[in-house]
Formats: structure tokens, C-alpha cells, sequence
């Protein structure tokens, strides 16, 4: 561990200019092309902005090709980067974060190292990217630019600067990781894992997403749960055509205040603290329509006030009453998990995802090793967890 950190500033070598045109990218691509080792790769979004989560700058550093920041808002098609740099490995900081948004400006790497998961592997109680620098290099790397809009244009060269220093270090890092990880006898380990964050399908799309509405806890009548709705499918369709993130539209509050209130007019609704504002009453006719879709529906067709489970397995609070020798099976493998997690210094969400764990244990099927396989488990997993979860379905077997 570095034993003191010198702030880093500005990247080596300062920040190159914002690629913005086609003519400037293929220069960009070329350089790429002709650096050697692995590329640094890293995206900005506009979480929070805007409706659609895109990259709006997406840079890279290679050795002997130097920093490279590309304008993904002007410059939409990035693929030809992807084929200048086939077969060369991506070096991320919680590639998962990024991988979404860069596939769907053309760029598909086709192996990737992650340091914020090797990080997690050899036990690092900070994972950030901002820590693992300070750890692995001595450097500092101010963040404060990380929360902002960054599809807006043109880009102050403060906001360049921090996202350059982003992937000016990175290919440093990967290299006292890697040797990290050699050394505790993980680096298998970490490659297996970045392999699956790559081959992670997007997940699946929410059945109800309205349901995440904050606040509507608070509720209790269907009624309410269908003004919800209403309301939350009315802002999800604005915002969309205007880009804009949801929540900047009609904040979760509003809709929750709407919902409680049951309003039977636009008047009513406009009295309503959250749509008496100067943006909302303009478009107070749009939101009373939807309210009005849903104060109309019949009783039939109204949502129930708690939506279905997310998980086939139920919840483990229910397990005692349930299933109490599943209950007794869960908090032996837990107990269990806890000791390996700390014997072999990775966290226990690393050693296999806790819903499989518990879906396992629930079902405590014959062959525990096939059930976790079938559920994505890798085989390092496998052979870690399976007979610990084997051993408690032993011990608190299902009543005949």
C-alpha cells in the first residue's frame, strides 16, 4: 500500500482536444490503432438529466497512442474504434456502468479488465475509483465533476479534465492489480468474473416499473395505486419525447400527493401543492387527464396496492413460518459464507449472488452444484459455496 498520495491534477502529457468531427475521429482511431498494452476506456452520462442514459463522451488512453476524448453526442457511430482495437483488452472501473451505453454507440470489447471488481476480489474495503488510485498509485484524483449534466455542449475544460484523468491511470492500475491478484492467487478468479460481467445479458425490463415510485408505501387503496400509475405512464411518455429526466418532469412527491388526495377536478389538483407551481399548471390539463383515466377505471381493472414479488423465492422473513427447515439452512449457509468471505478476503456478493444462494437453499435440490451452474454461477463459485449450501440441506433436510 502507498503510504502517501500526491494530488494529480491534470493527466501527463495535459488534455488533447475534444474530437467532434469525422475527420477528427479517424485521426482518433489511428492513433489507437498504432499503441500497444491494453486501452483505457470510460463513458459520461447524463444520469439525471436526461431520459435516455446515453454516453455523451466516452475517452480512452492507450500507451503510444496517448488520451483521446470523443464527443459521443456529435459523433454517435463509434464501431470503427471497436474494430481499431479488436482483440485488445479494455481496461474499466465498473464495467458494467459503462458497457450498456458504449454498445450502443458501436463498441463491443471483446475482453475487458475491471478494477473496481478486481478491487473487490483481494478484499479492498474502497472500491471507488478515486481510493484504488490512491492505494495502488499514491495519486489523488479530485471528483467533483462526476454528478453533472454532460450532454451539455460545449464542455467546460474543467469537466475534460476530470473525465481525461478518469483513463489517464488506469492501464497503471491494471498492472499493480493484476500483480496483486497473481500474487493471492486470484487472477483466474478475476478473469473468470470479467468475463461475465461482459457476457451479462441486459436485464430484463420491469414488469411495473411505476411501482418504484418513491413514497407510495404511504398508500392503501387501489385506487390510489391506479392514479399512481396513471400519472407515473403519463410523465415516463413526456419525458421521453422531450428527454428529459423523469423526475426533473414531475418529482416522485407530486405523484404520491396526487394519489393520496384522489383530487375530482383539475381544480382540485391544482390546489394540490406540488401542481400550484408556474411549470406544472401549464401542463395541468395533461396531468388531470391522466388522473381523471384513472379515477374512471372500474374496480376490476384497478392495480392491487403491493405489487407481485420480484423473486420466485420468497422472502427470507418468511421463511420461519414457511419453511422452517429452510430458515435453519439459510442461517447455517450464511454463517458459513460469512467465514469464507473473510478467510478468502472477497466479499460474500462476490463469492455468488445472494439471490441464487437463497433460491438454492429454499429449493435445496439434489445436486446443489447443477442447480448453481444453471443459475449462472461460475465454477470457481461452485466449487466454494456449493458444499457449504450441500452440507446445511444435509443437516436441515425437508420434512418427509
Amino acid at each position: 500500500m502507498t503510504e502517501s498520495v500526491v494530488p494529480l491534477d491534470s493527466p501527463p502529457g495535459g488534455v488533447p482536444p475534444l474530437t467532434d468531427t469525422p475527420e477528427e475521429l479517424d485521426r482518433a482511431i489511428n492513433r489507437l490503432a498504432l499503441g500497444h498494452g491494453p486501452v483505457a476506456a470510460d463513458s459520461e452520462r447524463a444520469s439525471g438529466f436526461r431520459y435516455h442514459v446515453r454516453a455523451e463522451l466516452v475517452q480512452f488512453f492507450r500507451r503510444g497512442s496517448g488520451l483521446v476524448l470523443i464527443d459521443a453526442r456529435a459523433l454517435t457511430d463509434l464501431s470503427g474504434v471497436g474494430e481499431a482495437l479488436a482483440g485488445v483488452e479494455w481496461v474499466f472501473h465498473a464495467a458494467s456502468q459503462d458497457l450498456p451505453c458504449l454498445r450502443e454507440r458501436g463498441l463491443e470489447p471483446s475482453s475487458i479488465f475491471d478494477t473496481e471488481l478486481a478491487s473487490r476480489l483481494l478484499g479492498e474495503p474502497k472500491v471507488g475509483l478515486a481510493a484504488v488510485v490512491a492505494r495502488t498509485l499514491g495519486l489523488g484524483l479530485a471528483k467533483e465533476h462526476s454528478a453533472q449534466d454532460w450532454s451539455r455542449r460545449p464542455l467546460p475544460a474543467d469537466w475534460l479534465n476530470y473525465a481525461a484523468l478518469d483513463v489517464a491511470v488506469l492501464v497503471d492500475v491494471r498492472d499493480v492489480l493484476e500483480r496483486e491478484l497473481e500474487e493471492a492467487g486470484k487472477l483466474d478468479i478475476a478473469k473468470a468474473e470479467a468475463a461475465a460481467v461482459l457476457a451479462a445479458p441486459p436485464p430484463a425490463p420491469r414488469v411495473e416499473p411505476w411501482r418504484r415510485t418513491a413514497g407510495q408505501h404511504s398508500l392503501s387503496s387501489p385506487r390510489q395505486s391506479a392514479v399512481v400509475r396513471s400519472l407515473w405512464l403519463a410523465r415516463d411518455r413526456l419525458a421521453a419525447k422531450r428527454d428529459i429526466f423523469p423526475g426533473r418532469v414531475l418529482p416522485d412527491a407530486a405523484i404520491v400527493a396526487a394519489a393520496a388526495a384522489l383530487p375530482r377536478s383539475s381544480a382540485e389538483l391544482a390546489a394540490i401543492a406540488p401542481f400550484s407551481g408556474r411549470r406544472q399548471i401549464k401542463l395541468l390539463s395533461y396531468w388531470w387527464a391522466a388522473v381523471a383515466e384513472a379515477l374512471a377505471l372500474p374496480s376490476v381493472d384497478l392495480p392491487p396496492v403491493r405489487g407481485p414479488s420480484r423473486e420466485s423465492t420468497p422472502p427470507p422473513r418468511q421463511w420461519r413460518r414457511r419453511n422452517p427447515a429452510a430458515a435453519e439452512r439459510l442461517t447455517e449457509v450464511k454463517s458459513e459464507l460469512a467465514g469464507l468471505s473473510e478467510a478468502e478476503r472477497i466479499p460474500v456478493e462476490n463469492l455468488m449472488q445472494p439471490d441464487l444462494v437463497r433460491s438454492v437453499v429454499f429449493r435445496a435440490p439434489a445436486d446443489v452444484a447443477n442447480a448453481m451452474a444453471a443459475g449462472g454461477a461460475r465454477p470457481w463459485q461452485i466449487e466454494a459455496v456449493a458444499p457449504l449450501v450441500a452440507a446445511a440441506i444435509k443437516n436441515h433436510p425437508e420434512p418427509r
